[in-house]
């Protein structure tokens, strides 16, 4: 029987790289999504088509609201025998230093990326009983730059509840996180804006989903791998890049 993944955001970028690496692998993937339905409908059909054994049903909930996704996974089980994987990979990603951020800002960025993976997590704990969960961090928590206050601080308790949790839920669940650093260009930018952020790190290159995904594989064949963070950065977590000209 194919085992059964839930990921958070996965019409799209990272989500979507993530789906289709899942559904290459044997996986069922459950896609989640809130406005990208179109986007959603079609890597359905898309991986139905390439892996008619295998199922992609949709589930469409808005992660800033609580009652929304606490019936996610109960809804799931309704209709399906079992969820082994719990991705949480959705997440806002709003500018703002902190004399700059409002009580809604903050809220948003909090209720997406760090409540609602608290509350899928808990679902999962709670109703699948065993698996695997793997948080979407950022290598951002490795310094304190405020330059996107709330979305740091986000991903920095999304790192502690990891840690947390991987102790609460051991040893049937597994938790552990990864931490991606230049990976793809914002939606209104160009490669060339990639480029230039990855001259300071020391790999000097960006990294694309791939160190991500082997990321992934990784945590999933690692039977013994709880409580853990894997950079997939290109060293930036380490500091800046030594200008050797």
């Amino acid at each position: 029987m194919n085992k059964t993944a839930l990921i958070t955001g996965a019409s799209k970028r990272i989500g979507k790289a993530i789906s289709e690496h899942l559904a290459h692998n044997g996986w069922n993937v459950i896609i989640h999504y809130n406005t990208s339905e179109k986007e959603a409908i079609n890597l359905s059909e898309e991986l139905s088509n390439k892996f008619p054994l295998q199922s992609f049903p949709l589930v469409k909930a808005d992660l800033s609201q609580p009652t929304e996704v606490q019936n996610i996974i109960p809804a799931l089980l309704n209709n399906i025998k079992q969820l082994d994987l719990l991705i949480n990979n959705a997440s806002v990603f709003d500018q703002a230093y902190i004399h700059e951020t409002s009580a809604g800002l903050f809220d948003i960025q909090m209720n997406v990326n760090l409540r609602a993976p608290f509350i899928l997590g808990r679902e999962f704990m709670v109703n699948c009983k065993k698996g695997n969960i793997i948080n979407l961090v950022d290598t951002r928590i490795t310094n304190n730059m405020s330059d996107y206050a709330a979305y740091s601080l986000s991903k920095k308790g999304l790192w502690e509840l990891t840690k947390m949790a991987a102790i609460e839920m051991a040893p049937d669940i597994r938790v552990n996180a990864i931490a991606p650093g230049v990976t793809l260009a914002p939606e209104d930018k160009d490669d060339s804006y990639l480029l230039g952020l990855a001259e300071q790190i020391p790999m000097q290159k960006p990294g694309g989903v791939q160190p991500i995904l082997q990321s992934i594989d990784y945590i999933l064949e690692n039977e013994y791998l709880t409580g853990q963070l894997l950079f997939a950065d290109g060293g930036e977590n380490l500091g800046k890049s030594i200008n050797k000209g």
